[in-house]
């Protein structure tokens, strides 16, 4: 994701995002991960601003995404604690969350189904990412990383991420630019693409079911 952003902000949101300016970097996205836990959570209750909830996480999820990929992952790559891979990994499923995200802000009642199915997608986009980038890229990090270097690294994400927090970076059209260019740089495969996968994928999901059914019968 490129470091273009608009500068003023047209997304608004009641709830104060916490912005440290230190700490260890790795400690630092873990603290995030547990609020993306809380904002979801948040934004599923029925007794709360939904809208606001859901602007907040929109929010939130794209600074700390776009901080990553900026400043965090090519450090880590040069320091060998991530291969290549790992990092281009972790921006595909920057992308996913993205997507999910965008469908997310996209549905106009938030007291409807319909945004309860696209809070339920983006939950399992978003809790899928927190737990493997813990254990494949902040486990293997706390090894090959001094803590010097994780404390200077946490001051350099966390600037560009309230930076982003503070323009605003999350309106329906800012992330619908994000997913854009992530299929513009192969990041994400075109639309096209990723709806005939989930059609084979369902219809191979719907056949094994059948197979499974049939052999309770034999």
């Amino acid at each position: 994701m490129s470091e273009t952003t608009t500068t003023t902000p047209t997304s608004t949101t009641d709830i104060d995002v916490p912005r440290p300016t230190d700490g260890d970097v790795l400690e630092r996205i873990l603290q995030d991960h547990r609020l993306f836990e809380d904002l979801l959570r948040l934004a599923r209750r029925n007794d709360t601003d939904r809208a606001s909830a859901r602007q907040a996480l929109a929010e939130v999820l794209v600074a700390h995404a776009r901080s990553e990929e900026e400043k965090v992952y090519p450090t880590l790559r040069k320091d060998r604690a991530i291969s290549e891979h790992e990092e281009e990994h972790g921006e595909e499923e920057h992308a996913e969350i993205i997507e999910a995200l965008l469908a997310f802000l996209q549905v106009e009642d938030t007291e409807g189904q319909e945004y309860d199915d696209a809070l339920e997608d983006l939950a399992t986009v978003v809790n899928h990412h927190s737990n493997e980038e813990e254990q494949t890229i902040i486990n293997p990090s706390r090894e090959d990383v001094s803590v010097e270097e994780r404390e200077r690294l946490g001051a350099a994400w966390l600037a560009r991420r309230s930076e982003l927090l503070d323009q605003g970076c999350a309106t329906t059209e800012q992330v619908a630019a994000l997913l854009d260019e992530a299929v513009d740089e192969g990041t994400l495969a075109p639309e096209g693409a990723r709806e005939k996968a989930e059609a084979i994928k369902a219809e191979a999901k719907e056949k094994a079911k059948e197979v499974e059914e049939a052999a309770k019968l034999d």
